[in-house]
């Protein structure tokens, strides 16, 4: 009999695939890659981003000193201040009161604060798939973008973790935090449900914006 244990991260990984696969394949993602979307439908993302990791790492703070969830919590992740950047560079000073979230990107927050800053295994799964997703396929997403719009730091700053020397390290290191975490076989469970949420979640805030773009053929960074 195979009495093989698999690590958590390992697990996780595959168990929540075919959720990241679905999540990274909708319409807008598609056309953002391929070229088919201008800088305002890539600002329109952000803006919608802002709302998200604002929740994110508002709950970064309320989770920093719990035992099991402080590994996780680093400065060396922090996004928000460089979508500010990014947006205050691609919209304008006054970004913050032309962006409005979609009612995806609001259920989305909604779930964040619901689970995020009380719950420890919520909070790695939102975080587990927002960063180490932005650590592995968005840097090839920001390379792109930048190559597009002719950006070379700012308009991409999002994707730029100079805090973070070795990324490849820097998820293994991460993955080595989430097979120690003293998680019992039912909260793991109840944390790869949460990250297959968490894609759903972000699934439908990019729906929302290629709904948004392809019924107006604007931008949604204003609602």
């Amino acid at each position: 009999m195979d009495t093989t244990v698999i690590p958590f991260s390992e697990l996780l990984r595959k168990r929540t695939r075919r959720s990241h696969g679905s999540s990274a394949g909708t319409g807008f993602m598609h056309d953002l890659l391929a070229g088919e979307c201008d800088v305002a439908d890539y600002a329109a993302l952000l803006g919608q981003y802002s709302f998200v990791y604002d929740a994110l790492e508002r709950a970064a703070e309320r989770m920093a000193d719990h035992p099991v969830a402080a590994p996780f919590v680093t400065s060396q992740l922090t996004r928000m201040p460089a979508i500010r950047a990014d947006l205050e560079y691609l919209v304008g000073p006054d970004w913050s009161e032309l962006v409005c979230p979609l009612p995806a990107t609001t259920a989305y927050v909604r779930r964040l604060n619901e689970v995020a800053a009380t719950w420890p295994g919520g909070f790695v799964a939102h975080h587990y798939t927002r960063y180490l997703g932005d650590l592995s396929g968005g840097q090839a997403i920001g390379r792109l973008v930048g190559e597009q719009f002719g950006f070379e730091t700012n308009g991409i700053l999002f994707y730029i973790f100079d805090q973070v020397a070795d990324p490849s390290a820097f998820r293994d290191t991460y993955r080595a935090q989430l097979d120690a975490a003293p998680w019992s076989a039912e909260e793991q469970e109840r944390v790869i449900a949460e990250v297959d949420l968490a894609y759903e979640l972000n699934s439908g805030l990019l729906e929302g914006l290629d709904a948004r773009r392809g019924g107006s053929g604007t931008s949604a960074v204003t609602a």
